[in-house]
């Protein structure tokens, strides 16, 4: 069994070496360790950084195209090298690779397809009370919206088996995280969680400017991720309230009209109107929502067919 760890880098010069050193070169039941940098346009010696440390694998992008894309274009190399696993950290060593073999295991024991790892963020010192907070909210809207137990919705330390990666498609230009515990659990993935450690902070973290700014594009990923696989849960949420909304000044008007007084409450009816119209209208937009959501998943089961061919033909035989 073969596993490969991936380490999306942007100018991680200063902190690969340790990511690097860190990452067990031997783990039970595993045959193969190897180490994949993906660098994402980085302008300092990272590159010249992973060939001195020996990293067998050195994907670049020639632009910097953010974490999601260099996520996925991770994903989809290891692939191509034959890993039976994949192992994705960080390269500002914020993880701990000591944990490795305890965050594979689960995909070892084929008990999942996905596992997280938890890194408690209660503990952390360098997180304040309200990004605890904040961190703990978005956690809980994720597994509401992904039916999952998942305690740490935004780590980036996490393990996918072979299977799980080949089913995975990024859309997002933001980051990863979300989307795939949405996408997988709407793929009947089993993601389990395992408790990790973490090292000091070296640096800040580079993927959002304030922390205002990655709520707002973390609640996108979120409202889209979801809305993808289940337009019609969604559609139908948002059109029967603009119904409902229509029967307030319906009834309003309904009473001014019993009590003889319906004249000057025309605009209530008129409003009970739109909302009803609109209502019905955002229905009809679930329904087709819906249809292209079953296109999608076609295409995307095609497009995972086509892969494991594919896969299949460029990985060579074990040897004997």
């Amino acid at each position: 069994m073969k596993l490969i760890v991936q380490i999306p880098c942007y100018n991680e010069a200063e902190t690969l070496p340790q990511t690097v050193r860190d990452i067990p070169r031997q783990i039970e039941g595993i045959d193969q360790v190897e180490v994949l940098v993906v660098d994402d346009g980085s302008t300092d010696e990272t590159i010249s950084i992973a060939k001195e440390m020996g990293v067998e694998h050195i994907v670049q992008n020639i632009k910097n195209m953010g974490l999601a894309t260099t996520f996925f274009i991770g994903l989809n190399a290891s692939l191509k090298l034959g890993a039976d696993i994949i192992v994705n950290t960080d390269g500002d060593n914020q993880y701990q690779g000591q944990d490795i073999p305890k965050l594979i295991g689960p995909i070892v024991k084929g008990e999942a397809d996905m596992v997280i790892g938890d890194r408690n963020t209660d503990k952390l010192s360098h997180f304040s009370g309200s990004k605890r907070k904040l961190q703990k909210l978005g956690s809980f809207m994720v597994r509401l919206l992904s039916d999952t137990d998942v305690i740490d919705a935004v780590s980036g330390f996490r393990a996918f088996s072979r299977e799980a990666a080949m089913q995975t498609n990024i859309v997002s230009d933001f980051s990863y995280t979300i989307e795939t515990i949405i996408q997988g659990s709407n793929k009947r993935m089993v993601i389990a969680n395992i408790p990790v450690g973490t090292n000091p902070v070296a640096r800040k973290s580079r993927l959002s400017s304030s922390t205002s700014r990655f709520i707002v594009r973390s609640m996108a990923t979120m409202i889209r991720s979801f809305t993808m696989y289940r337009p019609l849960r969604v559609f139908l949420y948002i059109g029967l309230l603009l119904i409902l909304g229509g029967l307030i000044p319906s009834v309003r008007f309904l009473i001014y009209y019993l009590a003889g007084e319906s004249a000057g409450h025309i605009q209530s009816l008129i409003l009970a109107a739109i909302l009803f119209i609109t209502g019905f209208q955002v229905l009809m937009i679930g329904l087709l929502a819906d249809i292209i959501s079953l296109n999608r998943r076609l295409i995307e089961e095609t497009l995972f067919r086509v892969k494991r061919i594919e896969l299949d033909h460029l990985t060579p035989p074990p040897k004997p």
